[in-house]
């Protein structure tokens, strides 16, 4: 087939939308419900829309980057897992070359709008990229992962403040709120990984559901319940009132509901909460913009 003939461009774009999960949208929006929200409380209420551009545009670009990171490290590891194994680097529709760069054109796009902010937000960029490149490689060594996704996940909190404010000058706010999305990450992310737990066990990859063992499903509650106390305590330090807090209490009530998803721990019902989980912080977002608006 000529390379250049509109059938051939509509495939390879078609294999390069799979590639970064383009009909998958939960996994970005897991990214960008709390960034907008820290995004939010940072502005005092709405941040205008430049910010709002560049960080939801930012948000989706690293996502898709990080997708094409992930499937080349993972390649060998993803033919062994019957959800992945149809992936386009692994199945070798897609090369190795390909998705790199691919992944760093959207890299540099992305970068390409955090230049437009400020140096410390700039700066903090080149860390949040550093440890987006890890998280895969961290499989093979950490015994929680999703640990180092969850700071890959929380660098878009401090980077909104600074792109605000020009600095961090609420540190015990901007860690707070880092620490609580990094204990939603855990908890939604070990629900991703349950359901592979058997495919990772036979091929040696390390997972929190794996490390949990039997406490698995008590974990991932506990570190729901951290994620919204800490963001729901940190609501009530800035006053954000019964609106922020109802927020909260929409997104609790969801993770009740991932309670019952989990508990027997079949594949459908864990891979289902996780899909959902997306719904958790959009509820929080909802309630930060709510209470922010006069």
């Amino acid at each position: 087939m000529n390379a250049l003939s509109p059938s051939f461009l509509a495939a390879r774009w078609a294999l390069y939308l799979d590639l970064i999960r383009w009909s998958r949208p939960a996994g970005w929006l897991l990214l960008l419900w709390p960034t907008l929200a820290a995004l939010w409380i940072a502005a005092g209420g709405f941040p205008g829309w430049h910010l709002l551009t560049v960080f939801t545009l930012g948000t989706i670009l690293m996502r898709s980057a990080g997708c094409c990171i992930n499937d080349v490290a993972d390649r060998r590891f993803d033919r062994h897992v019957k959800r992945t194994a149809q992936r386009p680097v692994t199945s070798g529709a897609v090369s190795v070359k390909e998705a790199l760069i691919v992944g760093a054109v959207l890299a540099l796009l992305a970068f390409a709008l955090v230049l437009t902010t400020n140096a410390p937000t700039i700066w903090l960029s080149v860390p949040a990229v550093a440890v987006a490149a890890l998280y895969p490689y961290a499989k093979r060594v950490v015994a929680m992962p999703q640990a180092v996704l969850g700071v890959a996940f929380s660098f878009g909190i401090p980077m909104a403040f600074t792109a605000v404010q020009g600095e961090l000058t609420a540190p015990g706010l901007v860690w707070g709120l880092v620490l609580g999305n990094l204990c939603w990450v855990l908890a939604y992310d070990t629900e991703y990984a349950m359901v592979d737990r058997d495919d990772d066990l036979k091929i040696g990859i390390k997972t929190s559901a794996i490390t949990l063992g039997r406490w698995d499903v008590a974990g991932v509650m506990g570190f729901y319940g951290l994620y919204l106390l800490l963001w729901g305590g940190l609501g009530l330090t800035l006053g954000l009132g019964l609106v922020y807090e109802a927020g909260i209490g929409l997104a609790f009530g969801q993770v009740l509901w991932h309670y019952h998803l989990i508990h027997t721990r079949t594949r459908e019902g864990c891979f289902r909460a996780f899909r959902l989980n997306h719904w958790v912080g959009a509820a929080v977002f909802a309630g930060t913009v709510l209470a922010y608006w006069r």
